[in-house]
């Protein structure tokens, strides 16, 4: 039940020049339906690879058996908090989801899609009006995805630079790089939530030094788990997910001319370019002993539910390998499942959606640029960048 296998360091993870991390960890499937890796961690460590989607969403089910709680982030640094409510078990989970849940409810994000769709606009009128070709994750992908996150946190444009590079840093850098972006990443949510506390203003950080749980102020370090979480999470996902659209839209020129003729197919093929593009890894940790499908896992052990794995299984989608715009009941895991779901799934879906949208009405048939390559890498969080676009 050994395999050698590694979101990181498999053929085909990166970087790599016009590579497929998702075609490459599709093949996860010609395997048992669950193996065991020795190193498919960022540190090195093992973990048990599920590769059915129906065993993936038992385990994220499970809440019970297996938890949530490892630290990725605060591990980093030699500490043990947990980002909230990522790395919480219930009941506690459901406490801070529920404080959280209406920031990011499909409500909020209707109020918040008139500025998302300006954003949209005013980027790739600048893009389209300046040359015709462009950096796609520079000039559009982060610009966009990370300003509609800062907005929501409250915080200044002319940081989006930097704190694009903390992220990348963080979820693609190694060793020292990587432990410096995440001392960094506390260091300034502690300094935003001490501003906050003296001078509130109507903004997320605000709520959350403000808010209560179970009749109490929440504690710094609390403050601190969700703030990063939030953070980290608005610094690359997005953003890559609408990468990897827009290559995929560069290199089939026939998709591409069916969403401009049918623009209402947009929000459909955005579902299946997540399935067929997921970025994340999902890891839980074993609570108790338990024979799973036949894998011998013991307490303590990892388990991986990787999101591009799952959305690959032949026994969930037909012809899984295959990208078809048109898919109906795309029962895809990109935003996890269970309890553990993604808070901001409803605000992913409709930037992705919106950025599609303007793109393809503001800027002519479009291809990756002659003697260019974009570089793609595995990893806990996918990635793509050097994605440039020529429209001349």
């Amino acid at each position: 039940m050994v395999r050698d296998f590694s979101l990181f360091t498999s053929p085909g993870m990166g970087p790599t020049p016009d590579g497929d991390p998702h075609a490459a960890v599709a093949c996860a499937h010609d395997a048992p339906s669950i193996f065991y890796s020795p190193n498919n961690t960022r540190d090195g460590r093992g973990t048990w690879v599920i590769t059915r989607a129906k065993d993936q969403r038992r385990v994220l089910h499970d809440t019970a058996t297996f938890s949530s709680h490892r630290s990725i982030f605060a591990s980093a640094l030699g500490e043990n908090w947990p980002m909230i409510p990522l790395e919480l078990d219930p009941p506690a989970h459901g406490i801070f989801r529920s404080l959280l849940n209406p920031l990011l409810s499909p409500k909020r994000v209707m109020v918040l899609e008139p500025a998302i769709r300006e954003r949209a606009i005013v980027l790739i009128d600048g893009i389209s009006a300046a040359s015709t070709s462009c950096d796609v994750m520079t000039d559009f992908a982060f610009p966009f995805a990370v300003n509609i996150f800062l907005r929501f946190l409250g915080l200044p444009d002319e940081r989006l630079d930097t704190f694009v590079g903390w992220g990348k840093d963080l979820l693609h850098g190694e060793g020292v790089k990587r432990t410096a972006a995440a001392r960094t990443i506390v260091a300034f949510i502690d300094d935003l939530a001490a501003v906050r506390r003296k001078e509130p203003t109507d903004d997320f950080m605000t709520f959350i030094v403000e808010a209560k749980v179970d009749g109490r102020s929440l504690t710094d370090e609390e403050v601190r788990g969700i703030g990063v979480l939030v953070f980290v999470a608005g610094l690359d996902t997005v953003a890559t997910a609408i990468g990897f659209d827009l290559a995929y839209l560069a290199r089939n020129p026939k998709d591409q001319q069916l969403l401009r003729r049918e623009p209402d197919r947009i929000g459909l093929a955005a579902e299946e370019l997540l399935r067929a593009y997921s970025t994340v890894q999902m890891i839980r940790v074993a609570k108790k002993d338990i024979d799973f499908e036949g894998a011998p896992i013991r307490k303590g052990d990892y388990i991986s539910c990787a999101t591009m794995i799952a959305n690959r299984d032949p026994a969930e989608f037909e012809n899984p390998n295959t990208i078809d715009l048109a898919r109906e009941d795309n029962r895809h895991t990109a935003f996890a499942y269970g309890p553990h779901r993604c808070l901001g799934s409803h605000l992913a879906r409709r930037e992705i959606v919106i950025g599609l949208e303007e793109w393809l009405s503001r800027i002519p048939d479009f291809r990756i640029k002659e003697d260019t390559a974009p570089i793609t890498y595995g990893g806990h969080v996918f990635g793509i960048e050097n994605l440039i676009l020529d429209w001349s």
